[in-house]
């Protein structure tokens, strides 16, 4: 069992790449060579030799993942072609893309580890600048896809493998994955359970490798400001009682002691879902799951926005709202705006998520250091247990072309790029090197990844063991710059806020306590649904989701209550129905 690194520099580059970077796309090839890879493996056997004097992470990473291979037989998972071979790929990039002096995104840290561990040379047929859905990323693909024009390695979104997987593109994976791929990439493949790639898999087939992310980074928590709670003589909240009760106190009790009406209870923001004051806690409380697909009492599956929970729910909020407990401009305000309201010090609670000590709490704490946030579980509105929604963490896939002549050099180049970030062999030279320092978040030139779901989670078990045996021995270098942070905060040795904000999120009353709480009880629901879009939702849920967020919105500004019932009968009159049986086709059918 591999121990994943946990270093300070992961978990920068692990906030920007799940919270705030979005999935990209890709697309694929196909090749004449035949499925199980044999071909591959008498180049694979030749270049072991030379692949002896490559790097650390490269040489230490082959000889621990050799002692899986019959003795004498080439390593499977990083033995380096030789001669090199040169695949095809494409790029889709973003504006936070940074490059070293000197560096390209054809010819960078990436690039050459690539071609010198593993003898592969990539040459990008095209690089686009957008990667957000429906940006220029996404339809330069579908232009690519349209006219055939496709390279050997390909990275692409749900819809786009479904696609070219029905035009039958695509190179069959089952048999070099279960060959090429090295076990500590399949474990961390299924760290998020197997919905990931069962999304990738056709008929028994798999036609992709998926980029997988982080379900459970992404559950909800309460945010407090446990100065304001104290100062007013209140108590941590049990119940969605407690926690409308601390809203009204508050609003009412001028919590920051300024001597105006100027504080609001909870933050929101315009979209209601997503980023910043997101309300999908506050609503997962009544047991409402907005926008995901879950199973009702007879085991078909429904959607959550439109279950009665979510009426209960809005009238809560409709309530709050009338008492002046959100901020009566949130219909204009996006989570940017909110937190600038936050980081003002005129809200004291607030739904988030693990990441928000980073920002934007850390900015309050910037200006009003006796500021406390403490990170709190989600409380039910009855006597049921919470149980946080998340959201499906796999927006891309690699996929070969069928008939490529090396399909398993995609294998190869994930195996290197997990041992490297996390493997039992890499260094923290190698991971500095590869992954992020000096202020390059270098993993983003590699072009095909996978991320281990627990990363974050294991980062403040880790943390915590060490700071309860004061034994740091086990720590690697930056689990140790990670606790030497900590501790600087709790020892009153740093006033750096920033380490206030790591402390909060990994220290022992940190939110990945929560988080902790919510795997170790088996709380998280993940959605039903994770195939590609349907036909229906392709062409009605814009609009449907476009209704669903006016109709809530006017309901929590005050529009009657039962507008609900009505919205509900319109979305399945214009399309909902028809997506649900599409749904539900899919779950017979996956």
């Amino acid at each position: 069992m591999h121990k994943p690194f946990k270093w300070t520099a992961i978990v920068l580059m692990t906030f920007i790449f799940v919270f705030v970077s979005a999935c990209s796309s890709g697309n694929d090839n196909k090749n004449t060579s035949d499925s199980s890879g044999n071909k591959a493996t008498s180049n694979a056997n030749a270049s072991s030799t030379d692949n002896s004097k490559s790097d650390n992470t490269a040489n230490t990473a082959n000889n621990s993942s050799n002692t899986a291979e019959p003795a004498g037989e080439a390593d499977p998972y990083l033995g380096k072609y030789d001669p090199p071979i040169n695949v095809t790929s494409v790029r889709i990039i973003n504006d936070t893309f940074k490059f070293m002096e000197g560096q390209t995104i054809d010819n960078n840290m990436w690039t050459q580890a690539l071609e010198e561990k593993l003898g592969i040379k990539i040459k990008y047929d095209w690089v686009v600048s957008g990667d957000q859905p429906g940006g220029q990323g996404e339809q330069k693909m579908n232009v690519s896809i349209a006219s055939g024009d496709l390279p050997e390695l390909i990275p692409v979104n749900a819809k786009q493998l479904k696609q070219l997987q029905e035009a039958d593109e695509l190179e069959d994976l089952t048999a070099i994955y279960d060959k090429y791929a090295s076990p500590f990439l399949k474990e961390i493949l299924n760290q998020d359970g197997p919905a990931s790639l069962a999304s990738a898999t056709f008929g028994g087939k798999l036609m992709a490798i998926p980029n997988t992310g982080s379900s459970m980074d992404g559950a909800a928590m309460i945010w407090i400001r446990k100065d304001w709670l104290d100062k007013l003589g209140l108590q941590p909240p049990k119940t969605m009682d407690d926690v409308l009760a601390i809203s009204d106190a508050f609003t009412t009790k001028d919590p920051d002691g300024d001597g105006k009406p100027n504080s609001y209870g909870i933050a929101m923001n315009k979209d209601l879902y997503g980023g910043f004051a997101d309300i999908t806690g506050f609503l997962n409380s009544y047991h409402a799951y907005p926008k995901t697909w879950i199973k009702d009492a007879s085991g078909n599956i429904v959607y959550g926005s439109i279950q009665p929970e979510m009426k209960t729910a809005l009238a809560a909020l409709q309530a709050m709202y009338k008492k002046g407990e959100i901020d009566k401009e949130f219909g204009v305000k996006d989570g940017g705006k909110e937190a600038e309201l936050t980081a003002s010090g005129k809200i004291g609670m607030q739904f988030g998520q693990m990441w928000n000590p980073l920002w934007p709490l850390v900015d309050n704490k910037k200006n009003d250091p006796n500021a406390q946030w403490q990170s709190y579980p989600l409380a039910s509105a009855d006597d049921q247990p919470v149980t946080p929604q998340v959201g499906f963490a796999t927006g891309q896939y690699f996929a070969v072309k069928k008939g490529a002549a090396h399909p398993e050099a995609l294998l190869k180049m994930i195996n290197l790029f997990v041992e490297t970030g996390w493997g039992q062999t890499t260094t923290p030279e190698n991971y500095a090197k590869y992954f992020t320092s000096d202020g390059f978040e270098k993993f983003k030139n590699m072009p095909f990844q996978a991320w281990p779901s627990r990363k974050n989670l294991d980062i403040h078990l880790h943390v915590t063991a060490a700071l309860d045996s004061k034994d740091t021995s086990g720590l690697n270098p930056e689990e140790k710059d990670m606790y030497d942070k900590t501790v600087s905060w709790m020892e009153g040795t740093s006033k750096e806020p920033l380490n206030w904000a790591y402390e909060r999120v990994f220290g022992k009353e940190g939110s990945f306590v929560i988080i902790n709480q919510y795997v170790s009880g088996n709380l998280l629901k993940l959605t039903e649904f994770y195939g590609a879009p349907t036909p229906a939702m392709v062409e009605k849920e814009s609009n449907l989701q476009k209704r669903e967020l006016e109709t809530f919105t006017k309901i929590i500004m005050g529009d009657p209550v039962d507008t609900f019932d009505k919205f509900v009968e319109e979305w399945k009159k214009l399309g909902g129905d028809q997506i649900t049986q599409e749904v539900n086709d899919w779950a017979k059918n996956k």
